[in-house]
């Protein structure tokens, strides 16, 4: 790393996992002497903008980058908008990786997602499987976009050696979500369903059979190991960040803790006319253990309840 303190830019600062990152950094003691850490948000700059992208670069002159922003929404969203998902993703990787080749920024940690794996492979999916085949249909252009930039990480080092690298997170959850029901992640969705119901009195309608299978990942325990990445991991080559295969749970059984989380005793009922998406994408930490054995997750239904918890006590905000 730079002799010099860094000076760390997060792109995406105010979403799920910016804000984990925030409170790694600033309530768990991640920051370190004489570093600064800038949250940038939509409001500050809208990155599928060049010139926007360039002045925010000029503002803060980070040395290094934490990329997280994108344009990204539920499973029926990208059904509808394949399209906008991959043009406005691609916008925004290559103004923020062109701008900080620009600026000499020292390293770049570019967040992607689990969706970039092919469809049709075999179990688990690790590292090298990413360009072995099309991303499920559903998501196509969020994935091309996303697998788009460890393309532009190789092709950054082998013309500059310069050091961009990526995490690839399984499903990510947790405080400061987006919880909307129409258009959240799963289990964020889920637990805004879940309360409405509670609320109302009525059956919980669960999208879809309850069988697809998926790894879960707390939003504080990725915020953590993101900053281990930028901080100590050398690869060009992403990083998958998940929980052991064996964690991996059915979609019915998220929903159950959901339900013991909010004291939630009405009937649930799941939707079998509604998509299930992809029934599994088994990703492998076989090389994130390698570098740490000794990271240690936090529980599923221990992380479902604090993330509960959240929402209910910021419900007025979180539930739009």
């Amino acid at each position: 790393m730079a002799a010099a303190p860094m000076r760390v830019l997060v792109t995406g600062g105010s979403g799920l996992v910016g804000k984990a990152i925030e409170h790694v950094v600033l309530q768990e003691g991640g920051k370190l002497e004489g570093e600064e850490w800038i949250f940038l948000s939509s409001k500050d700059a809208d990155l599928t903008n060049l010139e926007q992208t360039k002045a925010a670069f000029e503002k803060h002159r980070p040395t290094h980058v934490i990329h997280l922003a994108a344009k990204v929404g539920g499973l029926y969203l990208h059904m509808r908008e394949n399209l906008h998902f991959l043009r406005d993703n691609l916008k925004i990787n290559d103004n923020v990786l062109q701008t900080a080749h620009e600026m000499g920024v020292t390293k770049v940690v570019s967040c992607l997602s689990s969706c970039i794996f092919p469809d049709k492979t075999t179990y688990p999916i690790d590292e090298t499987m990413i360009h072995d085949g099309l991303p499920h249909d559903s998501n196509f252009g969020y994935s091309h976009a996303k697998r788009m930039i460890d393309v532009q990480n190789r092709a950054y080092f082998q013309q500059y050696g310069h050091h961009y690298t990526a995490v690839i997170p399984t499903n990510v959850f947790g405080p400061h979500d987006n919880f909307n029901i129409e258009n959240g992640h799963v289990l964020s969705a889920l637990m805004n369903k879940t309360y409405r119901a509670k609320k109302d009195g009525t059956p919980l309608t669960v999208c879809g059979s309850g069988a697809p299978r998926r790894q879960f990942i707390y939003s504080l325990d990725l915020g953590r190991l993101i900053v281990w990445v930028l901080r100590e991991y050398e690869e060009i080559s992403p990083v998958i960040l998940t929980v052991g295969k064996d964690d991996e749970v059915s979609i019915k059984d998220a929903v159950d803790m959901i339900a013991a989380a909010l004291d939630f005793g009405g009937e649930i009922q799941y939707d079998t006319s509604m998509s299930d998406g992809q029934m599994k994408k088994t990703a492998s930490n076989a090389k994130l253990r390698r570098y740490r054995p000794d990271f240690t997750f936090t529980p599923l239904k221990e992380a479902v309840k604090m993330t509960c918890d959240w929402f209910t006590a910021n419900y007025d905000i979180a539930r739009t």
